[in-house]
């Protein structure tokens, strides 16, 4: 069966991946920045749902280069995550030399221990996937999310290919980026992965502006049929092609 992981940033959208079949929460702050590390009180709601959470472990926007004081703020992140009873934590670092930061990613994969471990898409970054790939397995970790170093999975989908037969099994290539109902399926059945990553949001119309003050506009909304859609797609290529 393929695995179905939904992305949230609110309250609202923990609510809707839980009542419209997700297999799992991938859980931040700030989507639009590309996920941060999600507040305590978020990862604590997270936790009432029946689906497991994982949080985003990210401590500001911009490159994936962190300093001594970036990994020191992570490191107390995790430990919030396993507090508040989460599943696991999402995490990845670079270097400027363009290959994973491997005495971090070591050093905070081993503060992670008996949690799930995602590397996020920082894989798309790297100079060599495959090296990577074989990196994430020795260090321990769950799964790469990943689209394929290309900026859709469905761009991607020949180098996710070629990732997930390197994995054999030894880790979980979980596709995202631009996935949705409409083209899981073929996806799924082109790549052979067994689990896909989407937001299924859509945008929210602000009832007024923020007068010039600078708030920003409200984050969009988790859609429950848009998830239901693209859980039904992602079983019938799990289960060998369309019904």
């Amino acid at each position: 069966m393929t695995h179905v992981e939904i992305c949230v940033e609110t309250p609202q959208g923990i609510a809707a991946a839980n009542a419209a079949g997700a297999d799992r929460i991938e859980l931040c702050a700030s989507l639009g920045v590309g996920g941060l590390t999600p507040s305590a009180g978020l990862m604590r709601c997270a936790t009432r749902g029946h689906i497991p959470a994982l949080a985003m472990i990210r401590p500001r926007a911009g490159s994936f280069i962190f300093d001594g004081d970036e990994a020191a703020v992570m490191i107390d992140d995790i430990d919030a995550a396993r507090a508040a009873g989460l599943k696991g934590v999402v995490l990845g670092a670079i270097t400027p030399d363009g290959v994973l930061d491997r005495d971090l990613l070591l050093r905070l994969s081993d503060h992670c221990a008996g949690m799930e471990r995602t590397l996020h898409r920082v894989f798309d970054l790297v100079r060599d996937p495959a090296e990577a790939l074989e990196f994430a397995i020795e260090a321990g970790f769950t799964r790469i999310l990943t689209s394929g170093q290309r900026p859709t999975a469905l761009q991607g989908q020949a180098c996710l290919a070629r990732l997930n037969a390197q994995a054999a099994g030894r880790i979980v290539i979980l596709a995202g980026s631009g996935v949705n109902a409409g083209n899981a399926e073929a996806l799924i059945q082109a790549t052979g992965v067994s689990e896909v990553h989407a937001s299924c949001r859509r945008s929210v119309q602000p009832l007024a502006d923020d007068a010039g003050f600078g708030f920003g506009p409200l984050p969009g909304l988790t859609d429950p049929d848009a998830i239901r859609a693209l859980v039904a797609a992602a079983r019938r290529a799990g289960a060998g092609g369309s019904c």
